[in-house]
């Protein structure tokens, strides 16, 4: 008896899947980025101060992506062009692959198939998924204007100043200022009524 697989959808074998894999399916290429910079500050491998990362720790992880990030910041970087940089990397593109393959994301927009949501979701309910990999970073930082989901995971005080610097690097980076600074003028005015 042959298996029938409809077009574009492969046989996941249940296969493990790693968390950026994971992160990779919650929230493509940037969540991926986001997830392994917080993985490795968690760890001790890198320090987050004044929206700049630099590598502080002995280890050297073996998995390509965070061999990315360690790589790219050799001595210090800014934090957004770290998470730029890993993003659109041989790296996470192979890891995108890997995930085509197994048929968890479609091949040309990259967006997860239903096989591929239905992992997460199994995995997001078993547990089995760091917060930050399915929701960002905001699911780190209790308390503040980035809170996640109810129910998550509160963490340690430095790392939880480091996330939140990182946070505000990375708003600030997409455009999303938190000052109330005013571009035009003052109340109302604007046209004047005509006779």
């Amino acid at each position: 008896m042959t298996r029938m697989f409809r077009r574009g959808e492969a046989d996941s074998g249940g296969e493990d899947l790693d968390a950026y894999e994971y992160a990779y399916l919650a929230g493509g290429g940037l969540r991926v980025a986001e997830s392994v910079v917080v993985s490795l500050i968690e760890r001790g491998t890198l320090s987050l101060g004044a929206a700049r990362l630099r590598v502080i720790g002995e280890e050297r992880p073996d998995h390509p992506v965070e061999v990315a990030v360690i790589v790219g910041c050799p001595r210090s970087k800014p934090v957004r062009e770290v998470i730029e940089a890993v993003r659109h990397s041989p790296e996470v593109d192979e890891l995108a692959r890997r995930l085509v393959c197994l048929g968890l994301v479609r091949r040309r927009r990259r967006k997860p198939t239903r096989a591929g949501r239905r992992r997460l979701a199994d995995a997001a309910s078993a547990g089995d998924v760091p917060a930050y990999a399915l929701h960002g970073i905001a699911a780190l930082v209790p308390g503040s204007a980035r809170r996640g989901p109810v129910g998550a995971h509160p963490v340690s005080d430095t790392l939880g100043r480091a996330l939140i610097r990182m946070g505000k690097a990375l708003d600030d980076d997409r455009g999303h200022r938190t000052d109330s600074g005013a571009d035009g003028g003052g109340f109302g005015g604007g046209a004047g009524g005509g006779d």
